[in-house]
């Protein structure tokens, strides 16, 4: 089973992904900010996606995340979300979603990455 950190400080937005991401039968760990998802990937680097917010309250926005996160795991795929357009730093093996999205629109985006539940 693949394990997801989902990164989201919305707290509605968080919970619906979590529970659209287990649902379909991913691990999921999440966490409201950048910082606190550092502390657990410092911790915990079983992981194989990171689904990140890019704009956060917290020292860490969801690029200075990833590339935190790749430090400590160098084969991570990453998906980021936002409702702005920030697809200009996206890199090949990574995603950009658009919010708000809907749970087939993710579910494809994870799969285009090559993670399966």
């Amino acid at each position: 089973m693949a394990r997801i950190l989902l990164v989201e400080d919305e707290m509605l937005v968080r919970e619906l992904a979590r529970e659209d991401l287990s649902d379909a039968g991913f691990d999921v760990v999440d966490t409201p900010d950048g910082d606190r998802a550092r502390a657990i990937l410092e911790d915990d680097r079983d992981f194989d996606l990171l689904f990140t917010d890019i704009r956060m309250p917290s020292q860490l926005d969801g690029w200075q995340l990833a590339a935190e996160a790749r430090r400590l795991i160098p084969d991570l795929k990453v998906l980021y979300a936002s409702g702005l357009d920030d697809d200009g730093r996206v890199g090949a093996d990574e995603r950009l979603i658009a919010k708000p999205y809907r749970r087939d629109t993710l579910l494809a985006c994870i799969a285009e990455i090559g993670i399966a539940a």
